[in-house]
């Protein structure tokens, strides 16, 4: 696979809200303008925040579907459980080497389903040990605030006001752990902000949002 190198622009927009929070929204663009999918943003305040339960009990899941994993890359919050259903004629070894969460779910077939929880936060690359080509990641995040770009390349989230981190995550990003951090203060009519990352830009596969 020929590998592109893009500096990643990214354009973040504090919009106006209530007294104690703050629309954020996040653009991941390649220099070209071309949106950039499969990017997980993260928002962390300084005091750090808690992950509702209701958060954690939400489904998840991670489907096997015309031998690929479906979606590519799946955020989900710490202690959250994901359901790996096959909804494929043929079966599927599902794996994990990463220690955030090494697994293994040994051959299964269509209609069957096995469940994870992931307890740490960090990311956590899966496999099918039948078939090769199969790759896909699942992001676990240590905050409330998170969601991944589509094909778009958009998020909007909502946060609280203040000083804070706002991480970007990308499978192919050029950069530590694939990941960009930038520390700014929000406030309810904050001025727009950018910042640039390298990343090997792959092209979204029909099906895999």
């Amino acid at each position: 696979m020929k590998h592109l190198f893009p500096v990643l622009g990214i354009l973040l927009f504090a919009l106006g809200g209530r007294a104690t929070a703050a629309d954020l929204t996040v653009a991941v663009n390649s220099p070209s303008g071309k949106p950039v999918a499969f990017a997980v943003v993260t928002w962390t305040p300084a005091g750090g925040a808690v992950i509702p339960a209701a958060e954690k009990n939400r489904a998840f899941v991670m489907a096997q579907k015309d031998v690929r994993f479906t979606p590519y890359v799946l955020a989900v919050p710490a202690g959250a459980t994901v359901a790996f259903p096959n909804l494929d004629r043929v079966n599927h070894h599902v794996y994990s080497f990463s220690p955030v969460q090494p697994f293994q779910f040994p051959l299964y077939g269509k209609g069957k389903s096995h469940t994870m929880t992931f307890g740490r936060p960090g990311t956590v690359a899966l496999g099918c040990n039948i078939h090769d080509s199969m790759s896909a990641y699942i992001r676990v995040v240590d905050t409330p605030y998170y969601a991944t770009t589509g094909a778009d390349g958009r998020v909007t989230l909502n946060v609280p006001e203040g000083a804070g981190s706002l991480a970007v995550w990308q499978p192919t990003l050029e950069a530590p752990e694939h990941q960009s951090v930038k520390n700014i203060t929000l406030g309810k009519m904050a001025a727009a902000q950018t910042f640039s990352i390298k990343v090997r830009q792959i092209a979204p596969t029909a099906g895999q949002y």
